[in-house]
């Protein structure tokens, strides 16, 4: 018995410092990316539901507990609804927070039972202990059936330090209810093992899809092979870096010639006759006529 206790309260002390690392990147740094809404949700609600049941059988550890995780849940839930508008429309809402609607129900409907009616705190204990471990096998399910079904989504918001925590505290938890005799604490806490347990292998460097790189990711592009042809000017020498020449063997360009700007002047002569037309007499030319005949 007295070993269960402190096994109960290891768990406990995992379980308070399991969230904060997730609050401290979702909160701190407002990452939340890979988050499952509906997790975030049920890691709001659960808490109640513990709280309610720890008052019920009279265990402390449970309710010291789950009033930190609780508080931590509210925290990176109220974050994840301000990063992501779109869960804060109604069809979301309604997919989401059903879960956490109905642990809310169960938990206040229980209180209300056990502070109105003179049924026993153990009686209504058993039926809220039955709801809880429902509903935390289910509310285990949705974030590491998030990350199975989509392997390239960003895991930047998940922290795989709480989930390793998880998986210490739930083995705690587990052992616990297993060695009290409590089948709903064992029970939703080896369902919530092998949900922290897939997660954090999930979040393993080597499981993670590979960024493509820029080599891979950018075409590589090459000239055609013929298609031009480099001509250098005659007078271009070109000399390698590695070969060690003198300077005075070194050959020295020559400048090209340029064409000369002399004008150049045709005789007049040659102007006259390339301004004649071609047909008909020259302008200014005198054309001989016949002598008409002598009278006899």
């Amino acid at each position: 018995m007295f070993s269960s206790v402190w096994l109960g309260w290891l768990g406990a002390a995992l379980s308070m410092t399991l969230p904060w690392p997730q609050v401290w990147r979702s909160c701190a740094q407002g990452r939340t990316g890979g988050l499952s809404p509906v997790a975030c949700w049920m890691g709001a609600a659960m808490p109640v539901g513990w709280i309610t049941y720890g008052l019920l059988t009279g265990e402390t550890v449970q309710v010291v507990t789950n009033s930190v995780t609780g508080v931590a849940g509210l925290a990176v839930l109220v974050v994840v609804l301000l990063k992501q508008g779109e869960l804060r429309s109604g069809r979301k809402l309604l997919v989401s927070a059903a879960g956490a609607a109905g642990v809310l129900t169960a938990a206040a409907g229980s209180a209300a039972v056990a502070v109105a009616t003179d049924a026993t705190g153990a009686h209504v204990a058993t039926f809220l202990g039955t709801v809880l471990a429902v509903a935390a096998t289910l509310s285990a399910v949705p974030q590491p059936l998030s990350l199975l079904r989509d392997r390239n989504q960003d895991l930047a918001g998940l922290s795989p330090l709480r989930w390793r925590l998880a998986a210490g505290a739930c083995a705690c938890w587990m052992t616990y209810g297993l060695s009290t005799a409590q089948p709903a604490v064992w029970m939703s806490a080896a369902v919530g093992l092998m949900s922290a347990l897939i997660v954090c292998w999930m979040l393993l460097p080597v499981n993670r899809p590979a960024a493509p790189s820029t080599r891979e990711a950018a075409p590589v592009v090459r000239p055609a092979r013929g298609t031009a042809r480099v001509v250098r000017p005659a007078t271009s020498v070109v000399v390698p870096v590695s070969e060690e020449v003198p300077a005075v063997l070194r050959p020295v360009p020559m400048p090209m010639p340029r064409p000369s700007s002399t004008r150049v002047v045709r005789p007049a002569a040659a102007v006259a006759r390339s301004a004649r037309p071609v047909s008909g007499p020259a302008r200014g030319t005198r054309v001989a006529r016949p002598l008409r005949p002598a009278l006899a």
